[in-house]
């Protein structure tokens, strides 16, 4: 009798729990509304319903951020050259904050210790009878899960970036080929750039603006090109930056040089769609055979397979 009521108690528990949760929300976010109307009613100013109840939620949000930057400040590395090295990876995915680099070290610590106890909470309660060594095992496992996770992540959208600059750079080049034979100069006219690109090239849009920035700033053009190199780590664009240095120190034509780059460019972009065409027929070889072709055998030798178990059934039959 005691082990029937063991889930109906547990459940109760779950309905009051989930209740008392509903009705501490509702209570905050009517105090959100309530605080939206105060202000409204001193400042004379009208305020979003929306942005009111979306208020907490952006300061639960903050506080985690917060809390994974206090935690990442502990366990991540204290040396300045990997601390640099990972502030450096977070740029090139496109992850400028300032504090990006503590905030990502305590989300890898929260992940690689919740995973692990999370594992070990749910051998304890449902899995009582898995072995030590497993269960440390899976501990382990899903602790370098947590930690390395994000790295991949990482990796992986530095990789999408990349390849989303090298799509947008050649007609950025175009583009900065005819402002410069316009007459304009360099600085203006990759500030132009910035401005005509922000919609069909928003990240290569976003790091001109910050060339620009930093020329207006004061730094020189050469140290603003190998930072913009250095942030956006492709090739292509490191070699741009190289010529466009080694043509203001020799009085070379920029115009000539960007125009002899972006053909080059150009003819790079159309290989490198010739070269995703061509592997079409391998990478669709896979769901072919695993997908397609047994459908197909199924659609058309289904029936005679049929007819032949009907056959041997009347032969045996008979």
């Amino acid at each position: 009798m005691d082990i029937q009521i063991i889930p109906l108690f547990a459940a109760g528990i779950g309905f009051v729990s989930v209740l008392l949760a509903g009705y501490g929300l509702i209570g905050y976010l009517g105090g959100a509304s309530d605080s939206a109307r105060l202000k409204e009613r001193v400042s004379g100013t009208a305020v979003k319903r929306s942005d009111a109840l979306a208020a907490p939620l952006g300061q639960a949000l903050k506080g985690a951020v917060d809390f994974f930057g206090r935690l990442g400040t502990r366990i991540g590395p204290s040396e300045t050259a990997e601390i640099e090295k990972g502030r450096l990876r977070l740029i090139q995915a496109g992850l400028r904050k300032a504090d990006s680099h503590r905030t990502f070290q305590g989300l890898k610590g929260v992940l690689g210790v919740g995973l692990a106890g999370s594992f070990l909470l749910v051998k304890v309660l449902f899995l009582p009878d898995t072995s030590v060594a497993m269960a440390a095992f899976g501990a382990v496992v899903l602790a370098a899960v947590g930690v390395y996770g994000p790295e991949y992540w990482l990796s992986k959208r530095i990789v999408r970036r990349r390849l989303a600059l090298s799509d947008e750079l050649p007609d950025a080049l175009d583009m900065l080929v005819v402002c410069v034979e316009s007459g304009m100069g360099l600085d203006q006219a990759v500030d132009r750039v910035c401005h005509e690109t922000r919609h069909s090239g928003p990240i290569l849009s976003s790091e001109f603006k910050l060339l620009t920035l930093e020329l207006r700033a004061g730094k020189s053009r050469a140290e603003a090109l190998r930072a913009l190199a250095e942030r956006t780590a492709l090739d292509d664009l490191n070699s741009l930056t190289s010529l466009l240095i080694q043509a203001d120190a020799f009085g070379i034509s920029i115009g000539r040089t960007l125009r002899v780059y972006s053909d080059a460019m150009r003819v790079k972009r159309s290989q490198r769609a010739e070269e995703k065409a061509a592997k079409m027929p391998v990478l669709l070889l896979l769901p072919l055979v695993l997908f397609i072709l047994p459908s197909l055998f199924v659609v058309i030798l289904g029936p005679a397979g049929i007819m032949c178990m009907d056959m041997f059934l009347k032969m045996n039959s008979h």
